[in-house]
C-alpha cells in the first residue's frame, strides 16, 4: 500500500468521523431547543394569566409599588438594627461551630482517620445542602417564632461553607512548619496551634468577612418564616397588600446589603 493510499484512507477516516461529530452536536442542540421550547410552552405559555396584561392590572399594580410609603420607616429601624444583630451573631455561632467541622475534615489532621474524616465532610454536605429557610422552619418549630431561630438557621447554613474552605487550606498547607515542631518533639495541640493555625488564619478571618455578608442577605429573608428582621416586616406589608409599603421594606433591605458590602471591604483590606 503506498502512502499516497494510506493519506487518502486517513482523510477520509477524518472525514468521516467529522462529519458524525456534526451530525451529535447538531442534534445535540436540537434536543436542547427542544427541552427549553417545551418548557417555556409548559411554564410560561400556559400557566400565565395574559388577560391580566391586556387589563391595565399590571400597570396599576406597578404604580402601587412606585408610591412609598415612608411613613413606615421608623417602624423599620429596629427590625434593620436586628437583621444585623441576627448576620453578626450567627455569622459568630458559624464560626464557632465550624472550627470543629474543618477539623475532622481535613483529612491530613483529622484524628481517627477516615471515620473523623467522614464525620466532617457528612457534616459539610448536610449545611450546605439544606437551604436555610428550611433551617429556620425547623428551628422555628423547635424554639418559636422570632429572631434565634433565624439567628440558628443562619450559623448553621455557615458551618458548611466556612469549614469546607478551612479544611481544604489545612490539607494544603507547607509542611516545613510542622516537620520543624515534630522534630524537636511538640505535641499534637502544640503542631496543630504553632504550625497549622498560623497558615489557616488568613482563609479563615476572610471566609468570616464574607460569610457575615451573605448573611446580612439571608437574615433579610428570615422574617418571612417568622424569624424577625426585616423580612417579617416584608411578610406583614405583603399581609396588608400596601404596595408602597413592601418597596419601602425592599429599599431598607437595598440600604442594609450595601452597608455590610462596604463594611465587608474596608475589613478585609483592615486584616488581610
Amino acid at each position: 500500500m503506498t502512502s499516497a493510499t494510506i493519506l487518502d484512507a486517513k482523510t477520509a477516516h477524518i472525514a468521516s468521523c467529522s462529519r458524525r461529530n456534526r451530525a451529535t452536536r447538531y442534534g445535540i442542540y436540537l434536543a436542547i431547543f427542544l427541552v427549553v421550547a417545551w418548557s417555556v410552552d409548559v411554564l410560561i405559555i400556559k400557566d400565565t394569566d395574559w388577560a391580566r396584561l391586556g387589563n391595565g392590572t399590571v400597570g396599576r399594580t406597578v404604580m402601587q409599588f412606585l408610591n412609598v410609603d415612608f411613613s413606615i420607616v421608623p417602624d423599620l429601624l429596629w427590625p434593620a438594627w436586628e437583621t444585623l444583630l441576627m448576620a453578626t451573631l450567627a455569622t459568630l455561632l458559624g464560626l464557632v461551630l465550624a472550627i470543629p467541622v474543618a477539623w475532622l475534615g481535613a483529612y491530613n489532621i483529622t484524628p481517627l482517620g477516615r471515620f473523623s474524616y467522614s464525620i466532617g465532610r457528612v457534616l459539610m454536605t448536610l449545611s450546605r445542602s439544606v437551604h436555610e429557610i428550611v433551617w429556620a422552619l425547623i428551628f422555628v418549630s423547635a424554639v418559636g417564632l422570632g429572631a434565634m431561630a433565624g439567628i440558628l438557621a443562619m450559623a448553621i447554613r455557615s458551618i458548611g461553607f466556612v469549614s469546607k474552605t478551612v479544611s481544604e487550606a489545612i490539607e494544603d498547607i507547607d509542611y516545613g512548619p510542622v516537620e520543624a515542631l515534630m522534630a524537636a518533639g511538640a505535641n499534637r495541640f502544640q503542631i496543630l496551634l504553632y504550625a497549622v493555625v498560623p497558615q489557616v488564619i488568613p482563609v479563615f478571618l476572610g471566609n468570616a468577612i464574607f460569610e457575615w455578608d451573605i448573611n446580612i442577605r439571608r437574615s433579610t429573608i428570615m422574617g418571612l418564616v417568622g424569624a424577625g428582621g426585616l423580612g417579617f416586616s416584608l411578610f406583614r406589608q405583603m399581609a396588608q397588600f400596601n404596595y408602597g409599603g413592601i418597596t419601602t421594606v425592599v429599599l431598607a433591605v437595598l440600604v442594609l446589603i450595601l452597608f455590610g458590602e462596604i463594611v465587608s471591604r474596608y475589613a478585609r483590606k483592615a486584616i488581610i
